[in-house]
């Protein structure tokens, strides 16, 4: 994988030799910029003492200064924006998709890369040269969708009596608490407001992937749980690959010699190398010359937990009250550092869950069997391997359960609930708004409608089928009449359906795998 650089700017005329020749050897490759933007993106720079900031936190601000100065390096030949959960408004889209077009002004070319483009991150890819799709990923465009509820008639039935005063008759604080429906000049007001919003969200879209306006709505129409291919048919994304395979798919770009740049500004991922002194700089780059403390120094089995329900993005350790998560996206960093890893002669995947995201459950086994193109990748089952659990077991080569481990599960379900009745109930009126063919498919008031049940239905039948798909070809010979449909099994009843390959727990599977590997105590 390419390493990171220092960029040139870094260095002043009085930089040491050794300085002086690190810059020379970077300015000698192409460089990439690789910004990660993770987490909400705050509208300002954090204000709080040193020991309660968070190092990972992006203000758009500093963004929007990293871009820029992409944009005026001369040696920057393209920039990556690999977004995780950025927490994307309107606005913020199009502030930061303004900086994006003087980067490509500046004659660079900006990829943006992501597991799931939800509509912002449609939106921002809009105005890169490349939208790029994480392979298992998918993509939602449903458009503009709103709901307001008129309290006016259950808080009667409670004694309670709204008594504001309005001054200007467009005005709409008090609207929820004063009326039982909206009046005539809010409902011109907000839908004015609406048709304007979504007219904005259309022509994104529209001249950054160059699509006609129909062509929009069309693919709207179709995207609330988008695969690759119909993503790539309906012009929303260019390239599908998996993340382990970017920097080979840039080198074509840019060469095999290209060098990632992390450090161009705050939060980029990197110090702010351009703000140190001399010396700063100096003890930074002898600090990237030292190994890294997390290191193996003998031939090592990993044990790599999946804990927790599965979830898109990072993991989470959860609260006082639980709710631990595991991210596909900490799990392939994981992965990652276990592939270059020498000495990790093999990995075992350690599963306690129930779980979760299809999305990213494809994502991880990916890069499970990425892992086992070079090292023997086998699981331990603990408590359950369930749906999204088993979908990861069926990624590794073997498969140990203990004899009460619950495995199986393999179905999909998905919905909603539908509130009109409560709200009748509550005499709670709630007007829906939307815009966009498909944008009131997650209303609250209603179930589906028949075109609206057809689609989700398909799509979840497509992730179904794709279930199917990798359990038959990571467990050969078993009889899916038999375990599919959301049936459910102890370990020792997994075995005899040929579901796990051995009965044993942890210590079992790590004695077996060692001895497989031919590995001393």
């Amino acid at each position: 994988m390419p390493t990171a650089r220092v960029p040139s700017r870094s260095f002043i005329p009085l930089a040491a030799c050794t300085l002086l020749a690190l810059a020379a050897q970077a300015l000698a490759a192409p460089r990439v910029g690789f910004l990660k933007v993770e987490g909400p993106l705050e509208e300002r720079e954090q204000e709080l003492p040193f020991f309660l900031a968070s190092d990972d936190k992006l203000s758009l601000p500093a963004l929007l200064e990293v871009l820029d100065a992409c944009a005026s390096d001369p040696d920057m030949k393209g920039l990556v924006l690999r977004l995780s959960d950025p927490g994307l408004t309107m606005t913020k889209v199009e502030e930061i998709g303004a900086a994006i077009s003087r980067v490509r002004a500046a004659g660079k070319k900006v990829h943006v890369f992501t597991e799931v483009y939800e509509q912002p991150e449609v939106l921002l890819g809009s105005y890169a040269d490349e939208v790029i799709l994480q392979t298992g990923g998918s993509v939602m465009l449903p458009g503009i969708y709103a709901e307001e509820m008129f309290l006016k008639d259950a808080l009667s039935i409670v004694g309670v009596k709204p008594d504001f005063i309005q001054i200007g008759a467009y005005k709409g604080a008090s609207e929820m608490m004063n009326n039982s429906a909206p009046s005539p000049e809010w409902e011109q007001n907000i839908n004015q407001l609406l048709d304007s919003m979504y007219a904005n969200m259309k022509a994104i879209v529209g001249k950054g992937r160059e699509l006609s306006d129909a062509q929009v709505e069309a693919a709207m129409a179709r995207s609330m749980f988008l695969d690759a291919d119909d993503a790539k048919s309906l012009g929303l994304v260019d390239t599908v690959l998996d993340r382990a395979e970017l920097d080979d798919y840039l080198a074509r770009s840019y060469g095999k010699d290209f060098e990632y740049v992390t450090s161009m500004g705050p939060g980029s991922g990197g110090p702010d190398l351009a703000s140190m002194g001399l010396f700063e700089v100096f003890a930074e780059v002898m600090n990237s010359m030292q190994a890294s403390s997390r290191t193996t120094v003998r031939d090592t089995i990993a044990i790599l937990h999946i804990d927790g329900a599965i979830v898109d993005g990072k993991s989470s350790r959860g609260g006082f009250m639980g709710g631990a998560s595991v991210g596909s996206l900490t799990v392939r960093e994981a992965l990652a550092e276990i592939e270059e890893d020498p000495n990790v002669k093999g990995v075992i995947v350690r599963i306690n869950s129930p779980g979760g995201s299809a999305i990213a459950s494809e994502i991880i086994w990916n890069g499970l069997r990425r892992v086992s193109q070079t090292k023997p990748v086998w699981a331990s089952v603990g408590s359950m391997a369930a749906s999204g659990g088993y979908y990861i077991a069926v990624g590794t080569d073997r498969i140990y359960a203990n004899p009460s481990s619950i495995v199986g599960s393999i179905g999909v379900v998905g919905g909603k609930l539908a509130m009109q009745g409560l709200y009748d109930m509550l005499d709670i009126n709630v007007v829906p708004r939307a815009r966009g063919p498909m944008a009131s498919a997650m209303s609250s008031l209603a179930p589906w409608d028949a075109a609206q049940r057809e689609m989700v239905t398909r799509d979840m039948q497509r992730v179904y089928d794709q279930f199917v798909g990798r359990v038959t070809g990571g467990r050969k010979g078993i009889d899916i009449s038999k375990t599919a449909e959301g049936r459910l099994f102890t370990g020792t009843k997994a075995l005899d359906l040929n579901m796990i390959d051995k009965v044993g727990g942890l210590e079992a599977t790590v004695t077996d795998f060692a001895s497989a590997l031919n590995l001393s105590e």
